[in-house]
């Protein structure tokens, strides 16, 4: 063939500087693309040869990418199916665009798309070089070698080569710009990136070996690739050992995994893979690139938001599937039918996986799971249908280390937590050290108290208060023993409004200032061998906070004081003396104030009775404003005795720092003196 000219059959005055600006930012993976198509050709021959197509020694199959520094040259050789001329002619410059207007219209926001799209993969190669040659001879009988060379513009040449051996090379003259492309580290490193798990060995300069204090080639071809991964294989096939060698290939220095599960199937689409999961560390961090997306053994991306469910972003490992192609943007994967229902298989694949390996081996299952809870428990939140899977095997652990399925634990608590209003009361403690006394009261009054003090514990215990019926979670100490499962037995105070008032009114004089919080005094006649004084947080209010931390938009709740109860006992021998010596004490003085507040107080109210359309008239409003003021006169007088004789008796502040510093809310100077108060009282 006498040497041809010609413009490659498009309709842009130039297509090549659209291929570089379009790509600029992904321009390493033209590497990618050329071992990917020399890959094919090599593939292609070997069915050719299963088939008795071609009948030829095969030899040597394997693709090498060799660095030329001196000539400025990069070249990636096959010896797969080559190409005639009239291959050439068909595949390389006849490219099917309808015109440059459109075609930049049509992918400006879906750059990563051209390729994909218009098979360019060849045309990547001038995203680095300032010219392309390639030199190929076919696999058919009588076929003659051939050159094509273009320099980056439209025009192309073609002639006649003698080539002896089949196959393709691709040279590329590397331009100024993408002189990093002609650094053997730099080269192997894309390989090892993106053609690590290619099906044919890929050869990228020697082995190297140590020799008078530096490293030097030896004779030996250095393979880049693992051409059988474990994820193409039969699982049948794999030993324990051999995927957590694939494993520790993936991710070095890693502990071993916990478990993994691997992916085949053929219908409705074909995907294969394995997923691994990894020991997640107490912060929870949803670290991205951790799955890595191949499209038949070619690496395509890590950033795979669109093909796994947002839980599974905690997983490792491999998904490998031709249905997701080569060049594809994150707004194309998330659009995608065929992606949303690989999706929607691997939700379902790893939550009968986890059933599986639950009901096989239970023991193993809990003993894993303070690391897989996070994993679940994310994936429940955030996935319904994985949600809907895992309330079989999502398990609750109590406080003596025992684990229960769902079922398993309402049929434990049922018959001893069930309120007078039918529901099941799950009582749950944060932190089973700082909640050790109400754990343990709580324990002796026969109920079973759970360990909830994972970082998504709060949301979890919301899903699962709306999955499960008739169900609420109550936390140990949001409540007395008594009234954590409120029964319809409740006993009487036992003691006279005077003496509730005359308490409150001291206990609430000797309140500490803690910052950011209020309380707020309560008597409850309790078990008279339960604490005199004890402190409980509200449950809806300490919710509301815990999630003001998790959620921004609920910042009104993080502003809030946190709320607590001071729970004086009636029934405890201690407050009953107390009490009776506090009320003998300031009875005489208290009384009399007492009753000019109430006398004052119906005054005023008999006053209010008679306004007309809500208004008083004026004399009656000044003699209703003259009575408020002696009903606060009487109440400050009030205050102050009752203050002052608290001052004077140490129990009211003692026994309110013990029960402070049994929440950890006793400290600094505070703690200070109740150590010194102690040791005083026991003189």
């Amino acid at each position: 063939m006498d040497k041809q000219t010609g413009n490659i059959g498009v309709t842009t005055e130039n297509i090549f500087p659209v291929i570089k600006k379009f790509l600029y930012s992904d321009h390493e993976i033209f590497l990618r693309e050329l071992v990917s198509n020399a890959i094919d050709a090599t593939q292609k021959l070997k069915t050719l040869a299963s088939f008795g197509e071609f009948k030829g020694e095969l030899g040597e199959m394997n693709v090498k990418v060799t660095v030329d520094k001196d000539k400025g040259t990069l070249t990636i050789s096959d010896h797969g199916i080559g190409m005639t001329a009239e291959d050439i002619d068909k595949y390389i410059n006849q490219i099917a665009f309808s015109g440059a207007e459109e075609f930049l219209e049509k992918y400006k926001d879906n750059v990563n798309a051209i390729i994909g799209h218009f098979g360019l993969g060849f045309y990547s190669a001038f995203m680095v070089a300032k010219k392309v040659e390639i030199l190929s001879l076919s696999y058919k009988d009588g076929a003659e070698g051939v050159k094509w060379e273009c320099d980056g513009s439209p025009k192309f040449s073609m002639e006649t080569i003698d080539k002896k051996e089949r196959g393709t090379d691709i040279v590329l003259y590397i331009d100024d710009d993408n002189k990093e492309f002609l650094e053997q580290a730099r080269i192997d490193s894309l390989l090892k990136k993106y053609c690590r798990f290619l099906p044919v060995p890929v050869i990228s300069g020697k082995e190297q070996e140590w020799k008078d204090g530096k490293y030097v080639d030896t004779d030996r071809d250095k393979i880049i690739n693992i051409t059988e991964p474990a994820w193409m294989k039969k699982p049948v096939d794999l030993t324990k050992e051999d995927y957590l060698k694939f494993y520790h290939d993936l991710y070095p220095a890693q502990e071993d995994p916990l478990f993994w599960i691997h992916l085949n199937v053929d219908y409705p689409f074909n995907l294969t893979g394995i997923l691994f999961f990894p020991k997640i560390k107490n912060n929870f961090e949803v670290t991205k690139n951790r799955i890595q997306l191949y499209c038949n053994q070619v690496f395509v991306t890590d950033s795979v938001e669109g093909v796994v469910p947002e839980f599974m972003m905690l997983l490792q490992g491999v998904i490998d599937s031709p249905d997701i192609p080569l060049n594809v943007s994150r707004s194309y994967l998330q659009a995608d039918t065929a992606v949303k229902k690989i999706s929607g298989y691997i939700t379902k694949k790893v939550s009968s996986r986890l059933e599986e390996i639950f009901r096989n081996d239970r023991a193993d299952f809990e003993a894993k799971w303070n690391d897989i809870k996070i994993f679940i428990e994310y994936g429940m939140l955030t996935d319904e249908k994985f949600c809907e899977s895992a309330m079989k095997f999502v398990l609750l652990k109590d406080t003596q280390g025992k684990f229960y399925t769902l079922e398993e634990y309402k049929t434990l608590v049922e018959p001893t937590q069930t309120d007078k209003d039918g529901n099941i009361v799950y009582i749950y403690s944060n932190d089973v050290t700082a909640q050790y006394n109400y754990i343990e009261a709580a324990t002796e009054k026969g109920y079973d108290v759970l360990v909830m003090d994972g970082q998504l514990d709060s949301h979890f215990i919301g899903l699962l208060e709306q999955k499960l019926d008739k169900t609420r979670f109550v936390r140990v100490d949001s409540d007395t023993v008594e009234n954590l499962v409120p029964k319809n037995d409740k006993k009487e105070l036992g003691i006279s409004p005077l003496e509730q008032n005359i308490l409150t009114t001291a206990f609430t004089s000797q309140l500490p200032k803690v910052e950011k919080a209020q309380f707020l005094i309560l008597f409850e006649a309790l078990n008279d061998a339960g604490a005199p004084v004890m402190i409980t947080q509200n449950e809806y209010m300490r919710r509301m906070k815990d999630m003001a931390a998790l959620q921004p938009g609920m910042n009104f709740y993080g502003e809030l004081p946190d709320s607590y109860n001071l729970i004086i006992n009636t029934s405890n021998e201690i407050i009953k003396n107390l009490g009776e010596a506090t009320v003998k004490s300031l009875e005489e003085q208290v009384k009399p104030l007492e009753e000019t507040i109430e006398t004052n107080n119906k005054q005023i109210a008999d006053i209010r009775s008679n306004a007309k359309d809500g208004k008083l008239s004026d004399e009656d409003s000044k003699k209703s404003s003259e009575l408020e003021q002696k009903v606060n006169e009487a109440r400050e007088e009030e205050k102050k005795i009752i203050s002052e004789f608290a001052d004077k008796n140490e129990k009211f502040r003692q026994l309110i720092d013990i029960a402070l510093l049994g929440n950890g809310l006793l400290k600094g100077a505070d703690l200070s003196r109740f150590i010194a108060r102690s040791y005083s009282l026991l003189k």
